[in-house]
């Protein structure tokens, strides 16, 4: 094998080491965003549910619970 083909093949697997290591940082960078939408998402869900049992109590006539600001 000629110098310069070792060297392109170098180059090559240098570039490919490279992309997947920005590959990983990506992956990770959208498993924590990942996370934080879930957890986004939950806290939507939680709020929502409490709004519609506070209409579920007007409707009935049940006095609702004092909810925290």
């Amino acid at each position: 094998m000629s110098i310069e083909l070792f060297n392109q093949l170098e180059q090559k697997v240098t570039s490919a080491v490279e992309a997947l290591e920005l590959m990983k940082m990506e992956a990770e960078e959208l498993r924590e965003e990942n996370a934080r939408l879930k957890q986004e998402r939950e806290d939507w869900e939680r709020r929502l549910s409490a709004l519609l049992s506070r209409f579920d109590d007007v409707e009935t006539g049940t006095p609702a619970e004092q909810q925290p600001g």
